[in-house]
């Protein structure tokens, strides 16, 4: 005789069966443990960052060694490799989601937590961190690079607030490159996009547009958190430059944006 179990209907008054918000928060940490593991094992991340003091050391060090103004310290020549660090960061930024986008495997993180801000979360929160590494590690290459190339220490009153506006130019970089891997999800469309607008686009245009314009270039505004001398020119000339906090606002409002987009289409698209 075959005795059967009756069935037991699906209810929302079974707590075990219903995601709460609670749960989706509490699952953060464990999305951030998740990031990090794909941050390290991946090993195009562990290039970008002997790139990053590969890059800093050897520009710092060259244009030490090079120098004929007696006043180029260290202390300035530091953050003169940080362009390229910022795209580093950027290409960073875009491959923390355009990998997972391409190999399928976002499809199974989404899976693992459907709330999607928390995906979201974790990744800022990765690509941030992952800015200001390549940053500080740009900044320490950069100066002991242009020491090595024979120029003086130069004076520590400006060091801080340099390194602390390189490091936020650096961090919203990683930023706008998450952003712009959400909303294109292919690895080599997005870095090349990216790459083509602050080196060409940018460059190419900026000079027949008007000036209330030119501020609002994206990579144009990055450039100018970097805080050095006369020497340091940015690419797209400004006659009436805004103040430093004003253009952190620009460059922000962008990663911001790049970043709202990217989290919207997360939600709309499929997970393939």
């Amino acid at each position: 005789m075959n005795i059967t179990s009756p069935a037991i209907p699906w209810t929302t008054s079974d707590r075990t069966a219903v995601r709460t918000s609670s749960d989706d928060l509490r699952a953060v940490p464990a999305a951030l443990r998740s990031e990090w593991i794909k941050i390290t094992a991946l090993r195009a991340n562990r290039i970008i960052l002997a790139l990053t003091a590969v890059i800093g050391a050897l520009i710092a060090g060259v244009l030490a060694a090079t120098a004929t103004d007696p006043k180029l310290t260290a202390s300035e020549l530091f953050i003169y490799p940080l362009p390229l660090v910022a795209m580093l960061a950027a290409v960073a930024g875009i491959l923390m989601f355009t990998g997972e986008a391409q190999h399928g495997t976002l499809a199974v993180a989404l899976t693992a937590r459907p709330a999607r801000w928390v995906i979201v979360t974790a990744k800022t929160t990765t690509a941030t961190a992952v800015g200001l590494t390549l940053g500080l590690t740009g900044m320490v290459a950069g100066f002991a690079g242009a020491v090595l190339g024979g120029v003086e220490l130069g004076s520590g009153s400006h060091l801080v607030t340099r390194a602390l506006w390189a490091l936020l130019y650096i961090a919203l970089a990683a930023l706008i490159g998450l952003g712009v891997g959400m909303i294109i999800r292919h690895t080599a469309a997005a870095i090349t996009g990216l790459l083509m607008w602050s080196f060409v686009v940018e460059s190419l245009f900026a000079p027949a547009l008007p000036e209330a314009v030119r501020h609002f270039l994206p990579f144009s505004a990055g450039y100018r958190l970097l805080d050095a001398g006369p020497g340091f020119e940015a690419p797209v000339v400004i006659a009436h430059q805004l103040a430093r906090p004003q253009y952190a606002l620009i460059f922000a409002g962008y990663a911001l944006l790049t970043l709202t987009i990217g989290t919207v289409l997360l939600y709309r698209r499929d997970t393939n």
